[in-house]
């Protein structure tokens, strides 16, 4: 079974090996798009660097929708190439390269006036089967149906009967985009790749006009590295203009920042058996299944305050429970409320005001000799944008290079998953563990929950849930330290689990456990498990408190009241 380990030593030794002897291809950025496209560049062949300023996946990354999905509403915008480029994604996603991270979810959008809306938004759902089935790619997933409003409520009674006169049920997918992006990073590790995260470029090496590497700096340990490069790949989504700027070039284009706040409230407080997509009269609202959970999402409005921090205002919290409210039997109150995050989703400029309306599409540009930049896109995507940014890279590449192989190589953990599924019984008998526990590990790593359980094989201790997240056993903290990259606390509880979003105390109840797990991988002493735990509660008061504030300016203010951890 391919594997890779990233932990505090790997990390260093993958500085230092950049530093050592020039790259390939050196990608700044390790979001979906970054490790996509060091995935893609790797497995062609070439050398690769990876560097992220902060964790994998911190920022667009870890906060979306968490949907795989072709993109619906964009065929009523007509726009069907991105529809047949995402259902293909979606497809390959689902039935070849992570079977065990991308699994199918119903929704149900209920139908409010008879007759013309169920021919209309009828016809757009059967063709966007139709679409998938055409790609080769939709047999993963069943068609779509056509529910009277009795049948509608059985299957979602939380509904007020006078919110539909019918309903269409159909399908898409969803992932944990935080686990796929880490996931994405461990498979270009495991094929060649030197990655480190918390290594932030503070300028680009150039020679002339041409670009020819960066300086990295090591946020952890200290100390600069000169990593040298043939082609630098410039993908940091809403950060494109900045890291844009450090060459000294305005960029051919520019990326605009759109907000999206999502709620997570407990899957007791909806009943239902299935997800719902509801029309706004700004966009489309997803009340999307997510464990023993419900994710509620999302707003779009323009963002220009902090990135690596966009704040969900008190008004952009009763946007969504206003509208989500309207078609509840029981209405949801802010009690409900157990978790909130925000992203920005980087979208290309255009000439409207409207985020809504801007492109989804992705770009690639080769601004300067030795710099390419692939920015826009969506998360469901990602590898099409890799493809492309790589193969402008090799344009500027003296050699022969073979195409991208990403559509027929499988991630980490998805070769053998599905024969260790079909033995979860077997599994469970074996470890002691109930299947329950063994179906979580199989559906987070895959193949290499064999990994996780063998922590548990070392240390019987590990096979134990937290405390105060029993959702998550404690091998899985460990694990993250060791295997996956994980720094510091807010690594582990807001990315590598979701117990921040997932628990009314947000993570503060778990985290001298996690921290005192983390501990002796990552060498800390007392000093320091205090200092991550304390960061870690100051983190979600900040996010509290700008939650209780009344627009974007306060709450980005009440935000930035607890700073990033800064290294030991």
């Amino acid at each position: 079974m391919r594997t890779a380990t990233l932990g505090p030593a790997q990390r260093a030794e993958s500085l230092a090996a950049m530093a050592e002897r020039e790259l390939d291809v050196l990608v700044v950025g390790a979001g979906v798009v970054g490790a996509g496209t060091a995935l893609d560049a790797v497995t062609r062949g070439l050398s690769v660097g990876l560097v992220e300023a902060r964790d994998w996946a911190s920022g667009t990354s870890s906060r979306s929708s968490k949907l795989i999905h072709g993109g619906l509403r964009y065929l009523e915008m007509l726009d069907f190439a991105l529809v047949r480029e995402a259902l293909k994604e979606r497809g390959l996603l689902l039935e070849r390269l992570a079977p065990h991270l991308v699994k199918p979810v119903p929704f149900l959008y209920p139908l409010q006036h008879k007759g013309w809306e169920r021919l209309y938004a009828g016809s757009g759902v059967a063709l966007y089967d139709a679409m998938s089935m055409a790609r080769g790619h939709g047999r993963g997933l069943p068609m779509h149906r056509h529910l009277s409003r009795g049948r509608a409520l059985r299957v979602a009674p939380a509904l007020k009967k006078d919110a539909l006169v019918g309903a269409l049920q159909y399908y898409d997918a969803q992932v944990d985009d935080a686990r796929f992006v880490a996931t994405l990073v461990r498979t270009a590790a495991a094929y060649g790749a030197q990655v480190a995260n918390h290594a932030r470029v503070t300028s680009f090496l150039r020679e002339g006009e041409r670009v020819v590497g960066a300086r990295v700096q090591d946020v952890e340990a200290g100390g600069e590295y000169e990593v040298r490069a043939k082609q630098v790949v410039n993908a940091s989504g809403v950060w494109t203009d900045d890291t844009q700027s450090l060459v000294g070039e305005r960029g051919q284009f520019h990326v605009r920042a759109s907000k999206g706040i999502h709620l997570v409230v407990p899957k007791d407080r909806i009943h239902s058996s299935t997800g719902l997509i509801l029309r706004t009269e700004k966009s489309v609202l997803f009340v999307i299944p997510w464990g023993r959970h419900w994710i509620i999402g999302t707003t779009d409005t323009d963002w220009d305050l902090d990135k690596a921090h966009p704040a969900a205002s008190s008004a952009d919290i009763d946007y969504l429970l206003e509208h989500v409210n309207a078609v509840l039997s029981v209405p949801l109150t802010r009690d409900d409320v157990e978790g909130v995050y925000a992203g920005l989703r980087p979208l290309l400029a255009g000439e409207s005001d409207a985020t809504s309306k801007l492109s989804r599409e992705h770009t690639v540009a080769h601004p300067v000799p030795g710099l390419v930049v692939v920015a826009g896109g969506k998360y469901t995507t990602y590898r099409v944008m890799a493809k492309d940014a790589v193969d402008e890279a090799v344009h500027g590449l003296d050699l022969r290079v073979a195409d991208s192989v990403t559509e027929e190589t499988p991630l980490l953990g998805a070769e053998g998953y599905q024969a260790l599924w079909n033995a979860r019984a077997r599994i469970a008998a074996r470890t002691g563990l109930h299947v329950v526990r063994v179906e979580h590990l199989l559906n987070r790593y895959g193949a290499l929950a064999e990994e996780v359980l063998q922590l548990v094989v070392e240390d019987p201790s590990l096979g134990a849930p937290l405390q105060a997240a029993d959702d998550y056993l404690r091998a899985e903290v460990v694990y993250a330290a060791s295997h996956e990259g994980a720094r510091h606390l807010d690594d582990v509880l807001t990315r590598r689990t979701r117990i921040s979003i997932e628990t009314f105390d947000r993570g503060t109840r778990s985290a001298r456990e996690a921290a005192e797990l983390m501990a002796p991988v990552l060498g800390w002493d007392k000093n320091q498990i205090e200092r991550e735990v304390q960061h870690y509660e100051k983190r979600v008061e900040a996010e509290r408190e700008s939650q209780r504030q009344p627009d974007d300016l306060t709450a980005d203010a009440a935000r930035l009241g607890a700073p990033d951890i800064a290294a030991r």
